[in-house]
């Protein structure tokens, strides 16, 4: 079996509200809204962020991003009103920090993912 993206799906209560916090978290608008109730951004190659409306699955989402500097994004970051939570140290030198959506899904913020 042989897959070709990866799609990280976050089910939000409210789809504007949601879309207009993921843009101010990716620095950008979406690069589609392929129909009502859906906005994806291309993050990489074949990694894909979507934000879903699903009402009843919404705020149970965990998302990790692996980042090259987490001080210079965490800045960036409180820069368009976005606060992380404190800065955890990992296994070896990763360090991540995490991030939360107006409905509760969690985006954690990872350094140094893979040694």
């Amino acid at each position: 079996m042989s897959f070709t993206h990866v799609l990280a799906v976050a089910p939000v209560t409210e789809m504007e509200a949601a879309v207009a916090w993921y843009e101010r978290l990716l620095g950008r608008p979406a690069d589609k809204r392929p129909m009502p109730g859906l906005a994806d951004w291309h993050i990489a190659p074949s990694g894909w962020v979507s934000v879903f409306q699903s009402p009843e699955h919404a705020g149970s989402t965990l998302l990790n991003l692996a980042v090259d500097d987490l001080d210079k994004v965490l800045t960036d970051l409180a820069a368009r009103g976005i606060t992380a939570g404190e800065v955890q140290p990992g296994a070896q030198r990763v360090r991540f920090a995490a991030v939360h959506d107006p409905d509760g899904n969690r985006v954690t913020l990872i350094e140094n993912p893979v040694s």
